[in-house]
């Protein structure tokens, strides 16, 4: 399978950042612009963004700033790397950065806040099996909060999914308490995919069979287990730190 190259995934703010990046021949996917703003340098920007193909869009000063991420204040963000929204299986695993595999997810809600997660972390791509009909496919897009706007989100069997990640030689880590290793204790940067089970059953063993290894997030209370979104928070906050994020 190629290889494609498609970097981590991050936000940029500013005309001038955001103009730089595009000098440099960095993946923009595409601008955010605060609806009403404008300038000699926004335009500039716009128009060589139009030209390079990449997408706008206008966004309410509300919607902006409910985006944009703590730092100077400004008028347009980007995304920059990362495959495009829709992108498929191949081009999600092929390419860089990690993606998350939601096997025997039980509840839209929870399916959706742990996508939500995955993308706010940077994520490349969430992949969900679930035995959700469309209205249940619905509410989890819902519950992310139009995570899949940003990222691919695909609707995939465990086999499959994990099958094309060997095939792209991702590693492959599993969230399960029958792990002996916290996720501080493991590397979690580069090419991963994350697997997290159901909220009962958890992964199952044919699953955790085909894992390169299985973490476990300490736990100190009586209930069995974290949620399902607070798991995903726990180690993607944890890569994020190994891999100096300073967002």
């Amino acid at each position: 399978m190629d290889r494609t190259s498609h970097g981590e995934r991050r936000q940029l703010g500013g005309a001038a950042v955001v103009a730089a990046a595009l000098a440099r021949g960095e993946p923009v996917r595409e601008l955010l612009l605060r609806r009403g703003a404008h300038g000699e340098e926004l335009d500039a920007l716009l128009e060589r963004a139009r030209v390079a193909g990449v997408t706008l869009r206008r966004l309410s000063p509300r919607q902006f700033d409910r985006l944009r991420r703590a730092g100077p204040p400004c008028e347009v963000l980007a995304l920059v790397g990362g495959p495009p929204p829709g992108a498929g299986m191949d081009e999600v695993l092929g390419g860089d950065g990690c993606a998350w595999l939601l096997s025997g997810v039980a509840y839209p809600g929870n399916t959706g806040f742990a996508i939500r997660t995955a993308e706010v972390s940077g994520a490349a791509g969430v992949f969900v099996d679930a035995a959700f009909d469309h209205a249940g496919r619905r509410a989890a897009l819902r519950a992310s909060i139009g995570a899949q706007r940003f990222m691919p989100v695909l609707w995939e069997k465990t086999q499959e999914v994990l099958g094309a990640a060997t095939a792209c030689g991702r590693r492959i880590l599993a969230i399960e308490d029958s792990g002996h290793a916290a996720p501080w204790q493991a590397d979690l940067r580069g090419r991963v995919l994350f697997v997290v089970g159901g909220e009962a059953a958890g992964i199952a063993p044919a699953t955790l069979a085909r894992c390169d290894a299985v973490l476990r997030i300490p736990m100190a209370g009586f209930v069995p287990s974290y949620n399902l979104q607070a798991a995903v928070a726990a180690v993607a906050a944890e890569r994020l730190r190994q891999l100096g994020s300073t967002s």
